[in-house]
């Protein structure tokens, strides 16, 4: 590879998945290097997609296909008393979806080895230098061979004991919020009432969801029992907890995996270090509460893979990547923030944790304008990116997947593209075929729109003629 046109990203988890296909798809040359033998795993971590992360992977022409495998889930119930509809959210997604990490993790490995990535697994970060012109990877490949791989930037999306975070000598500061969680995969002699099961009662909490496959993942914790994540762990063990905090084991049996682990709340203060990116679980790692883990990762990934993308191919300064940080390093504080918070308020047990709980709860369910912010963030449609000063109204903010001419929004990001929505016909200038889309509005808006690759709005004015928005496109597109 021209080291000047190329990406490794190291790791193939969802957000490595994702970033490797939209760099590829992009035209620029990836290598994807995963310490691991490639085969497929029924074993998942996370198992729910959010209405943002769902919006994501419409732009890559992945979210049907997927809603076709999991199961819509359009309300949760929260502490016993209180109910979020997701029915009411402003998204084509309207829901969130149950569905194992391991198929979203398939989908999207079809499409970046279609468009064309180098898959390395096997193959390990041993260390890694960068100068001015890019960065040489140390490697230990099969049967131990070492070698070197070299290209113009690094994207570490390997995990929470990130080789490429170590690499950089960035620390991960934060601690360990719960420990001696057991996991175990079971099959069940009672299917569950609701799709998803949770509940904590006292020191115990449990959470049911199912592969889809005939077996359901149960998460519990049991606050009394403290031990380390190296004692055995057994069935009957799993079962005490879950009917501690849910009254019932339903029949588990024939478990095909169980472990015990802790999870800790850590975020790397920088996601960037010269050529070298962080993201997903290398930059940032939380509670499973409210299941924003691999949403979380995924939003990465769709926010950098762009800009990198533009970067390498010379359409955009290097300054550019410099918003990765600005943009996705609030969001991880945020979801550290809300996922620990829903954690703490799951466990209250003192009185006065109760009565606040009690209280909060009593508030969102009364208070619309905070619960929506409170589902805008679970969900990720609620997030917004900093805009320049003076910049339009709708700078930074997400665009639903709105109606167009010829179509909709969704449709026409696909293939990594910039598209821009006007009132009137607009002819591109520019030599910017396969980046931009020009599309008017399916309404009479007279707002003029340019949207970036990943749904967010980079310009817009409420009036503008054709050489104030060729301008605005140049400035963007290069």
């Amino acid at each position: 590879m021209k080291a000047q046109l190329s990406v490794i990203v190291v790791g193939s988890g969802p957000a490595g998945l994702l970033l490797a296909g939209d760099l590829a798809t992009a035209g620029v040359p990836v290598t994807l290097l995963e310490k691991r033998p490639h085969k497929t795993s029924n074993l998942s971590r996370a198992f729910v997609l959010h209405a943002r992360t769902l919006e994501q992977l419409d732009a890559r022409g992945l979210a049907d296909g997927l809603e076709a495998i999991g199961r819509p889930l359009d309300s949760l119930r929260l502490f016993g008393r209180l109910t979020i509809r997701l029915s009411t959210l402003p998204s084509r997604f309207n829901h969130l979806l149950v569905i194992p990490q391991y198929e979203v993790e398939k989908a999207l490995e079809r499409r970046a080895v279609e468009a064309g990535v180098d898959f390395r697994y096997e193959t390990e970060l041993t260390g890694l230098t960068q100068d001015a012109d890019g960065v040489t990877v140390e490697v230990r490949g099969p049967g131990g061979v070492a070698g070197s791989v070299r290209a113009s930037y690094v994207v570490g999306t390997d995990g929470m004991r990130s080789a490429v975070r170590d690499a950089i000598g960035l620390p991960f500061p934060g601690r360990s919020a719960i420990r001696s969680v057991v996991l175990a995969d079971v099959r069940l002699a009672e299917e569950p009432e609701n799709l998803l099961t949770v509940n904590t009662v006292g020191d115990a909490f449990a959470f049911l969801a199912p592969f889809g496959d005939g077996y359901h993942r149960v998460i519990a914790w049991n606050r009394a029992r403290n031990v380390p994540d190296s004692e055995p762990l057994d069935l009957d063990e799993v079962k005490e907890v879950t009917r501690l905090a849910l009254g019932h084991d339903y029949g588990m049996h024939d478990a095909r995996w169980m472990s015990r682990f802790h999870s800790d709340e850590r975020q790397a203060p920088a996601y960037r270090v010269g050529r070298v990116f962080l993201a997903g679980d290398a930059a940032h790692v939380h509670t499973p509460a409210g299941g924003q883990g691999m949403n979380a990762g995924l939003q990465d990934a769709a926010n950098l893979s762009w800009k990198l993308a533009a970067v390498a191919q010379g359409h955009a300064d290097a300054a550019l990547l410099d918003t990765y940080q600005a943009e996705r390093h609030p969001v991880g504080k945020a979801v550290l923030r809300s996922s620990g918070g829903i954690v703490r308020l799951a466990m209250a047990k003192r009185p006065w944790e109760l009565a606040l709980r009690a209280a909060l709860t009593t508030f969102l369910d009364v208070v619309g304008p905070a619960r929506r912010r409170a589902v805008g963030q679970i969900t990720g449609i609620g997030y917004r990116y900093p805009a320049p000063r003076g910049a339009h109204r709708l700078t930074g903010t997400r665009v639903p997947d709105v109606a167009l001419k010829d179509g909709r929004l969704y449709e026409a990001l696909r293939g990594g593209r910039f598209v821009l929505i006007t009132p009137e016909a607009y002819e591109d200038q520019g030599t910017r075929k396969g980046r931009l889309t020009v599309e008017r509005w399916a309404s009479d808006r007279r707002t003029t729109v340019l949207v970036r690759p990943d749904g967010y709005v980079a310009w817009a004015a409420d009036s503008a003629d054709a050489a104030r928005i060729e301008e605005a496109v140049a400035r963007y597109l290069g």
